[in-house]
């Protein structure tokens, strides 16, 4: 079996993109619209392989869902494609607590 791929907590996934980094939230777009981290990117996670080629490559991908799961399977799928993808431990319910930004509405 294939190890589950890197976790890193809310306020490294924060800081790294701050610093210009990519935050893709695999939820749909409900849950989007609902409350997401300010500078995520939705890709829900069924149409995460057909859409490959929005992924940067050569940089961390940060992938983030409602707690975890979804996005550590688009992580494990990104990762077989080539593509350094982290998940974000806790997800959306984590990046709330936290307190880090948040948006509301569809978004772009």
């Amino acid at each position: 079996m294939e190890a589950a791929a890197p976790e890193v907590d809310v306020r490294t996934a924060a800081a790294a993109v701050d610093a210009g980094g990519v935050l893709i939230d695999v939820r749909e777009p409900d849950e989007f619209a609902e409350v997401r981290a300010i500078a995520a990117k939705l890709i829900p996670l069924g149409s995460v392989t057909e859409r490959l080629a929005e992924f940067p490559r050569g940089e961390v991908v940060h992938v983030i869902c409602r707690s975890g799961a979804r996005s550590m399977r688009a992580c494990e799928a990104l990762r077989a494609a080539g593509i350094e993808a982290v998940n974000v431990a806790g997800g959306t319910l984590a990046w709330v607590e936290a307190d880090l930004p948040t948006a509301h509405g569809a978004g772009d």
